[in-house]
Parts: C-alpha cells; structure tokens; sequence
C-alpha cells in the first residue's frame, strides 16, 4: 500500500485564533503506517496527540485533540491541509496550545506542503478502501452533515445568514483519486478560503474568552452593511472555508472514506459526529 510524507521539515509561526498565543510549528516526515499526530515540545516527555477522532476534547469553534491534560487547538485548518495534498503520515512539534491561524485559511500550508514536496512510502499495513454503504445521518434542529454513498468522495456545503454579504451559499468539491490533480484542485479552490465572522457576534465571543488573536488581518468579518475587509477571494468565500473546516475534520478517519459528504449550516460539533458515528458503522 503506497503512503506518502513529507520530503523535508516544514516551520511556521503564528497566532492561535482563541488563545492569542504565539505558537511555532514544526512538520517532520513520519514513518508509514505512524499517521498524522502532534507532539507538544513545550511539555515535559514531549507528549503525542494522535490526529485521530478519539482524540478530539472539544469542539467550540475549532475542533480540539486532547490526551489527558495535554491539548492542542483549532488543527482544522492544517489537518485539510496535509490530507488532502496526499500526506498520510507526518510528526507535527508544537511548542504551545494552538495551531496559528495564519491568514485565516489554508494556503499556506498548502504552499509550504507544495516546497518540500512528498516522498512516497511502502506501508506493509494493508488498508482497505472506506465505503459507506448506506447513508448516516446527524442533524440538528435545521443543521446537519451526512455521509451518502457515492462513487467517488465529494463535500458539499450549504449555509445560510441573515446578512446580504452572505446570504444562501453552496459549494461543492471532488477529491480525485489522482493525487496530483485533487491538491491542485484543493490548493486553489477550497485552502484560501479564509475564516469568517459575524461582526455583532464579536463582543460576546471575547467576553467568552475566545477570538483572542483573531483580527481583520486572519479573518473576514461581516456586517449588516457588508465585509468590513473586503475584497473575498471567492465570491461564495464563506461556504468554500466551511468545507475546509469539513475536509480537517473528517481527515480524523485517517482516510477519508469513499462518500458524498453533504452538510447544511453545520459545526465543528456535527461535522466531529459524523465522524464518530462513520467510524462506529464502518
């Protein structure tokens, strides 16, 4: 079974988007069979956090991992990353509690993946193919995400908000099966999708402790008269970055499964269900 990691080591710094902490992150070639999985430098014996659904310790706003007491935040953005550009296996050092924002998406991520390129690798683990067979279903109130079965793996997102900025989005994506094309594809239209937020939701979010580092410079905020930092990278941004966050988040299979992911103005909290159940069914 081919796997692939990276072909060199991969360094960033930045700022978590709630803890408003400085952060650096170290992305090291793992051996096949290891998977994607965090390892906190900053704590004494170095702890490991697999990237695994089993791991995930919360999900307000940004899906956490935790082992213990040990945690690290908001991955979303970086697991869509190294998923879907092919990288199956990878050690990822940090030296604090969150992953750093950047500019809000993926790009550049993806653009660091895309310098140091992959190697590929034997894995003598044989890995069966994920089909969902029958659809699975979480829902909540008006929300929900669902895995149908399908041919080939696709996401596909609707939401909907009382602001004319936004409104009634949909957007739909196609993981391919060839490597090369799917994180292109992935690399140009879904990854600079940047994080969004509602501008009277703001106050509130920083009363609650959160959004501590974020700012116009990572994030798009919406008002009733519009973006207060336009311009958008797409003009239906905001459902792109939803299926971003989708895309980190099911990435906690380990592989994603042969679907069609199909969600409705859904959450972290949701989308880490499906997971769960996925992984209950399969």
């Amino acid at each position: 079974m081919q796997q692939h990691t990276l072909a060199g080591e991969i360094t960033q710094n930045g700022v978590g988007l709630h803890s408003g902490v400085t952060t650096q992150v170290r992305i090291l070639p793992a051996l096949p069979g290891n998977n994607r999985f965090f390892v906190r430098v900053d704590l004494p014996n170095s702890p490991i956090i697999p990237a695994q659904v089993t791991a995930v310790s919360q999900t307000v706003l940004s899906t956490q991992l935790g082992k213990g007491e040990v945690c690290v935040r908001t991955v979303e953005h970086l697991l869509a990353a190294l998923a879907a550009m092919g990288v199956d296996n990878a050690r990822i050092e940090i030296d604090g509690p969150e992953v750093p924002l950047l500019d809000g998406s993926a790009q550049i991520w993806c653009e660091r993946i895309a310098e140091v390129g992959l190697v590929s690798q034997t894995s003598n683990n044989s890995t069966v193919p994920l089909l969902v067979t029958e659809p699975i279903w979480i829902y909540e109130g008006d929300a929900f995400v669902c895995a149908l079965p399908a041919l080939e793996t696709r996401f596909s997102y609707g939401i909907d908000f009382n602001l004319a900025a936004i409104g009634n989005q949909w957007h739909s994506w196609l993981l391919t099966t060839n490597l090369n094309s799917s994180s292109a594809d992935f690399a140009s239209e879904i990854a600079p999708a940047r994080t969004f937020g509602l501008q009277h939701q703001i106050e509130y979010l920083q009363k609650s402790g959160l959004i501590k580092g974020g700012s116009l410079d990572n994030a798009l905020v919406c008002g009733v008269q519009g973006w207060l930092n336009p311009p958008l990278r797409f003009a239906n941004e905001p459902v792109r970055h939803k299926i971003l966050d989708l895309v980190g988040d099911l990435s906690l299979l380990g592989t994603f499964p042969v679907a069609h992911f199909l969600a409705y103005k859904a959450s972290h909290n949701l989308h880490i269900q499906l997971a769960g159940k996925i992984l209950d069914l399969i």
